[in-house]
C-alpha cells in the first residue's frame, strides 16, 4: 500500500517537513511506501517552484480541493496558526490522517474542538498528532528514557529556555507571526509551546499552575509592502505588533516541583538556543539544542573524585533513531527530527495506534498557553491550567 500525503502550506516549515517525507522512506525501512503526493499554497508560481525544488509531484492552490480528494491519506499542515482549526477539522471529517504543526491552534476553545474531532476520527481509525519535533531529537527522547529509567531520581526543578535575537533590530518588518489574529501569540506560543512540551514530556508529568508575564519591546514595525495580507495595520507604513515578544513564567508539575521558563526574540546573540535542565535528587541531565548530539548527565552517586557533569555523545546505534543513521560519532542535524516525526507517524498510521504529540497533549499545551496569558494581564497571579484554568490557587 502507499500512503499519498498532501502538504499544506511551504515555506520554511514546508521544506522541512518535505526534507522528513522525502527522507523518511529512504532511511527507514517502513511498512508502507510514501507518495509526496501534492503541496498547496496560495500563490500559485511560488508553490509550484517548491513542489520542484522539494519534490513533490504536483503543486495546488485550493487546500479544500486536495482535502476532499479520494487518492490523498495523510493532510500535513505547516499553516500560519489561524487556519489550524478549519483544515485541520475539514481533514478529519473527510478521512484523513493529520499532522499539524505545532501550537495546535490560536486558542484553547480551537484546541478543544480539534481534540474532540480527532478522538472521534480515532473511533474511524484515523489518526492524528502534533508537531512537537523536537521529541525526535535522539538527544531529547533520550533524556526521556533516563528520566522515566530513575537515573536521576525524583524531578525536584526544572530549567527551561528558549531564545532567539531575530527581533532585535526595529527595522525588521511587521511579518504575520507579529500579529494576533494569525499567530495567535508571539514568542509565547512559536517557541515557549516547545519548552512547554519538551518538560512535560521529559518528565511525564503536566504543568498544573503557572504565574508569568510577558512584554512586547517593539510596539510598531515597519510594513512588509502592499499587498502583504496583513491586517491590524496602523500609520502610514507601519503596522502594530499585537503579539508578546518575551514571556517569562514559573509553573508547576503535579508533583509540586518548581520550573521556570523564558521564551523571548530578544535574547541578542542566541540565533536558536533552546535549553532544557532537569534536577533530581539523585542527579541531573541537561539538554541544548546548539549542541544537539550530546547529553549532559550528573550522577550523584559517582564517588566524589569524579563528580561533575559528563558529556554523553548521542550518536551509538543504541540511542534512540540512530541505528538507521551513520556510524558513531557521525553527528546528525535539525533536518533529522522531521525525517524520524515522518517515520512515527507512517508506524503510527498503519498500525491504528496513537501517534504522539496526540492532540489531547497538545490541547494541554495551549492550556497552559492561555494560563500564562491570563496571568499576565492579571498582575502575574498563580492560574491553574487544564479543567481548572483560571481559578486562583
Amino acid at each position: 500500500m502507499t500512503l499519498r500525503v498532501a502538504l499544506i502550506g511551504h515555506g520554511f516549515m514546508g521544506a522541512a517537513h518535505s526534507v522528513g517525507w522525502r527522507q523518511a522512506p529512504a532511511v527507514f525501512d517502513l511498512p508502507d511506501d510514501v507518495e509526496m503526493a501534492v503541496i498547496v499554497g496560495r500563490n500559485g508560481p511560488a508553490v509550484t517552484s517548491a513542489a520542484a525544488k522539494w519534490g513533490w509531484a504536483e503543486a495546488a492552490t485550493d487546500w479544500r480541493e486536495v482535502v476532499a480528494r479520494d487518492d490523498i491519506d495523510i493532510v500535513d499542515i505547516v499553516t500560519p496558526g489561524d487556519s489550524h482549526a478549519e483544515i485541520t477539522l475539514a481533514a478529519l471529517a473527510a478521512g484523513k490522517h493529520v499532522l499539524c504543526e505545532k501550537p495546535l491552534a490560536n486558542s484553547v476553545d480551537e484546541a478543544e474542538r480539534m481534540a474532540e474531532a480527532a478522538r472521534e476520527a480515532a473511533g474511524r481509525g484515523v489518526v492524528a498528532t502534533v508537531g512537537f519535533t523536537y521529541r525526535r531529537v535522539p538527544a531529547v527522547t533520550l533524556l526521556r528514557d533516563l528520566i522515566a529509567a530513575g537515573r536521576i531520581g525524583t524531578v525536584q526543578q526544572v530549567r527551561a529556555a528558549y531564545r532567539q535575537d531575530w527581533l532585535v533590530d526595529p527595522e525588521m518588518p511587521l511579518a504575520w507571526r507579529l500579529q494576533k489574529e494569525h499567530a495567535g501569540s508571539g514568542a509565547l506560543g512559536d517557541i515557549g509551546a516547545h519548552i512547554i512540551d519538551m518538560t512535560q514530556f521529559v518528565t511525564g508529568q503536566r504543568i498544573e499552575s503557572v504565574s508569568g508575564v510577558v512584554d512586547t519591546i517593539v510596539k510598531r514595525r515597519p510594513l512588509q509592502g502592499s499587498g502583504s495580507g496583513l491586517s491590524g495595520t496602523a500609520g502610514e507604513g507601519f503596522g502594530d505588533v499585537t503579539v508578546d515578544d518575551v514571556a517569562l513564567f514559573a509553573g508547576r508539575l503535579e508533583s509540586g516541583a518548581l520550573a521556570s521558563f523564558e521564551a523571548t526574540r530578544f535574547a541578542t546573540g542566541r540565533k536558536n538556543s533552546l535549553t532544557l535542565e532537569i534536577s533530581g535528587d539523585k542527579g541531573a541531565l541537561a539538554f541544548d539544542l546548539e549542541q544537539l548530539n550530546s547529553l549532559r548527565y550528573y550522577d550523584r552517586g559517582a564517588d566524589a573524585e569524579v563528580q561533575g557533569f559528563t558529556d554523553i555523545l548521542v550518536t551509538e546505534p543504541v540511542h534512540p533513531y540512530v541505528s538507521a543513521w551513520w556510524p558513531a560519532g557521525h553527528m546528525l542535524g535539525y533536518e533529522h527530527g522531521f525525517v524520524h516525526q515522518a517515520k512515527d507517524f507512517v508506524e503510527a498510521v498503519v498500525a491504528g495506534v496513537a501517534a504522539h504529540p496526540t492532540f489531547d497533549e497538545g490541547l494541554a499545551v495551549q492550556r497552559v498557553l492561555d494560563a500564562v496569558e491570563t496571568s499576565a494581564a492579571e498582575d502575574s497571579r498563580w492560574v491553574r491550567t487544564g479543567a481548572a484554568a483560571h481559578e486562583e490557587e
